[in-house]
């Protein structure tokens, strides 16, 4: 019931394992083939059908003994673009350090020893957006460039990303060699959520242990974002994992409903557990805030919590212009409410009310190696000044 888990079976994703496959094909008469962008939402089945053809076709190479390999990299748990070289090299056997290098050499030895190993690797960059974002498009430019020189064998690249908007962030001849060909993955319905869950449930529980109603919410929850596989896989595990502990035989509706409430917490703590240290930093003091109870904060006693924090840490703060753009990141996050109001004579000002549960940021404090700190002598950190209420 892992949603990573990869079936023999792909409902409702058969024509776009006939097309990735197709576009591939050539690979296996030792051919070049094109490269692939593929793009939809999250839990829309591409990663599991990138995989999923990935390995038919490398039990066809290998039976046929051909010279073709197959890497997955994930670019948001690569991290960097050293590292995403260095998982390209240890794909074809080339061994890079860790650290030590600088990236121009580590991309000339995955070159060389690719060219040198007259062999072709068909590599999918997963949530490549991460990787453009943080880093530019230049490493995406000379991998699409690789193969010039190349009498035969080389690479080529099925990138992966759940932004639609991606390709608005690449250089013109970046995503002409990127999008050679283009996958568009559109978001499950409910129905067919309903047959992904069914076949799942078939391999997983005893029969019976999952009433059909059952499938059905966790499929309507799910259409509900986005058509989210992921989503409706998980709620299902999880409500599965809560009937067991409580005794129960049979998973109920309502089990699936405290799922959903346990899984939304955990989103939530990604969620702020991955935000930037300054928007964290604005949560800190707005959580300290809070706990003088200060449930309305006005944009300048915030600001001023906000420095005193970061006297604390050591940091240097930001100007209250790019808080107050932090501010409206957090609110469209709905971390935050965030509102102008009028302060009559003194003009006006945003009051900014926090969304999100005390209990939720303190889980977030501690478990940030900087920030739990502040945990431990909480009252110290900040105290609310009566005068500085009208600010």
């Amino acid at each position: 019931m892992r949603s990573d888990y990869i079936p023999g079976n792909l409902p409702h994703r058969s024509e776009h394992i006939r097309r990735l496959g197709e576009i591939l094909s050539p690979s296996l008469r030792f051919s070049r083939a094109s490269n692939v962008f593929i793009y939809g939402k999250t839990g829309t089945g591409k990663t599991a059908v990138v995989k999923y053809v990935f390995k038919r076709f490398k039990e066809v190479a290998d039976l046929e003994r051909l010279p073709l390999q197959f890497s997955y990299i994930n670019c948001r748990i690569a991290g960097t673009e050293y590292r995403v070289l260095a998982e390209l090299c240890d794909s074809i056997g080339v061994r890079v350090p860790f650290t030590g290098l600088s990236k121009a050499e580590v991309f000339n030895r995955f070159r060389s020893s690719l060219k040198e190993k007259n062999m072709f690797l068909i590599t999918c960059l997963d949530e490549i957006d991460v990787l453009v974002k943080n880093y530019g498009d230049n490493l995406l430019y000379e991998l699409t460039r690789i193969n010039e020189g190349f009498e035969t064998g080389g690479l080529n690249l099925v990138g992966v990303s759940n932004d639609l908007h991606f390709k608005e962030l690449l250089d013109p001849r970046v995503l002409s060699s990127l999008s050679e060909e283009e996958l568009v993955f559109h978001p499950y319905t409910a129905l067919e959520l309903v047959d992904i869950l069914m076949e799942r449930a078939a391999m997983a529980f005893y029969p019976e242990a999952v009433p059909e109603e059952v499938i059905r919410l966790c499929a309507a929850l799910a259409a509900q974002e986005h058509g989210d596989a992921r989503r409706a896989i998980d709620l299902l595990r999880v409500a599965a994992e809560i009937a067991e502990r409580s005794g129960a035989s049979v998973v109920e509706e309502k089990h699936v409903r405290l799922a959903q409430n346990m899984i939304e917490r955990g989103r939530v703590f990604e969620a702020l557990s991955t935000l930037p240290l300054h928007s964290k930093l604005v949560l800190t003091s707005l959580y300290l805030l809070a706990r003088n109870n200060v449930q309305n904060s006005m944009s300048g006693l915030l600001y001023e919590a906000y420095r005193q924090v970061c006297s604390l840490l050591g940091i240097e703060p930001l100007s209250d212009r790019r808080v107050s753009t932090l501010i409206s990141e957090l609110d469209m996050l709905g971390v935050l409410k965030s509102e102008v109001v009028s302060m009559g004579r003194y003009g006006r000002s945003r009051k900014i009310t926090l969304m999100t549960s005390i209990d939720e940021i303190e889980q977030v404090l501690e478990n940030d190696d900087l920030l739990k700190t502040i945990l431990k002598d909480v009252k110290n950190l900040y105290t609310v000044k009566k005068e500085a209420s009208t600010k």
